[in-house]
């Protein structure tokens, strides 16, 4: 399976069970219609009166030796799927530190924070119950990852502190070393905070929408006032005390920010380094959802924004943008890219109540409750459904050129829109395949920049 596309004027074409990329002149552009089997004759008739003949033989002498090298069409090994052989681990939690927050967000998925439940906060013994739990359901797994999740975590920061020093001490009796990150809209951002945050988190998540007026039309504070101007320089010290890495701004974009490039761009001014903005996912009866109607001028926003992000990058002005990070070694294995996050498998949510749940998106919907961490119940049959669905049981995902990169998407969204964690959130899928070509074009376009500058060194 191939994939090719264009994008500034630069022709690509990516194998996707290799995950070469290629960049190609007009002539293989036009030849790979014609792939893999490439019969001359139908090839000479066509394009006689574009090509000279000879030209045609030659293309296709080089698109034959490309398949020989294993580099384009290349089959799919069998033996690559995943394996359901061995015992599971679970790896990573999101401990939920608390179901209230102290913003009213429009958009939140979690209902304001209270996830369509009571209002509540992890005690510390629940949270040690958690932390007990990942470490009995880790196998021979050493390295273990906590993200302290809400509603808003900060709010029950002395338990999370506690946590923290609770597991540095589980470390060295069972072995493990803990990965604590946070997730905040930074409101309770204080001096005290910070410093512990820098020396026990090994990454920060700030929520920040872009500009003021887009940020403050959604995510405003329990009073109706806008949020910005408090988080905003808050948010500012956390990165530039972090050296600017190990954190990263998370923005959301809706209908009502469509030309989310120039939030994208508002953030990247104001100084920060490591960004991401990403869709909302939200029903037809909201205001603010997004629509197949929507995507062309997304796409358009994905398109500026390329142009000026190559740009900065070129002035020494250049910032990352989760979005154009793609992987081009694609991870150690095949079989793991094709099985996603790890929700339900490798990766749970746990509750203030101490409930688990496949991930935070899967939290208040008790068809997925997984079990409790005050008993040690964990339904092993639900982990069994979601650790064998993968980009080879999805039937959507088998034909789609973007598999390996997305791993099949958000089994949440996929559960919310269609019903069936087997099949995807479509309008989701639309604008993965948009930033991914995105991603794969600047990979090009700084190789060819390179190639360029050293002809002329």
């Amino acid at each position: 399976m191939i994939h090719k596309f264009k994008i500034e004027d630069v022709r690509l074409v990516l194998d996707v069970n290799s995950g070469a990329v290629h960049i190609i002149d007009e002539l293989f552009w036009d030849l790979l219609d014609y792939g893999p089997q490439f019969f001359m004759g139908k090839i000479v008739e066509d394009l006689r009166g574009k090509y000279k003949a000879e030209e045609l033989e030659e293309g296709v002498i080089e698109l034959k030796k490309l398949i020989e090298e294993e580099m384009l069409y290349t089959s799919w090994d069998e033996e690559d799927k995943p394996s359901m052989t061995g015992e599971p681990v679970i790896k990573a939690m999101c401990l939920h530190a608390a179901h209230d927050c102290n913003l009213r967000c429009s958009y939140c998925f979690a209902s304001t924070g209270d996830f369509k439940g009571k209002r509540s906060i992890l005690d510390l013994e629940t949270g040690k119950k958690a932390l007990d739990f990942l470490i009995q359901h880790s196998g021979n797994r050493r390295n273990l990852e906590v993200d302290f999740f809400g509603g808003e975590p900060l709010m029950n920061f002395p338990v999370v502190r506690e946590l923290v020093e609770y597991g540095r001490k589980q470390e060295k009796k069972y072995n493990k070393k803990f990965r604590f990150t946070i997730t905040t809209n930074g409101l309770l951002l204080n001096e005290d905070i910070l410093e512990y945050i820098n020396k026990e988190f090994v990454n920060v998540v700030v929520s920040i929408d872009g500009r003021p007026e887009v940020h403050d039309r959604l995510r405003k504070t329990c009073a109706g006032t806008g949020s910005y101007n408090v988080i905003m320089p808050r948010a500012v010290k956390l990165a530039e005390s972090r050296n600017q890495t190990d954190y990263y701004v998370r923005g959301t974009f809706t209908k009502f920010n469509k030309d989310f490039d120039k939030d994208v761009l508002h953030l990247a001014d104001a100084g920060f380094k490591q960004i991401s903005v990403e869709p909302v996912v939200a029903s037809e009866e909201e205001e603010y959802h997004l629509s197949k109607e929507d995507l062309q001028e997304i796409y358009d926003a994905y398109d500026r924004l390329l142009k000026v992000y190559l740009e900065r990058k070129k002035q020494g002005r250049g910032f990352n943008f989760f979005h154009f990070q793609v992987d081009m070694e694609q991870g150690p294995c095949a079989a793991k890219r094709s099985t996603g996050c790890g929700a339900g498998n490798e990766y749970i949510a746990v509750t203030p109540e101490g409930d688990i749940y496949p991930c935070h998106q899967f939290v208040g919907n008790e068809d997925f409750k997984m079990g409790s961490v005050l008993d040690g119940s964990f339904d092993t049959e639900m982990q069994k459904v979601f650790r064998s669905t993968n980009v080879f049981t999805k039937e959507k995902c088998a034909s789609c050129w973007a598999k390996f990169y997305c791993s099949g998407g958000c089994a949440a969204n996929a559960q919310n829109f269609s019903g069936d964690i087997r099949i995807p959130y479509e309008l989701g899928c639309d604008m993965e395949k948009k930033r991914l070509e995105c991603a794969l074009a600047i990979k090009a376009l700084e190789y060819l920049e390179e190639e360029a500058m050293n002809q002329r060194v």
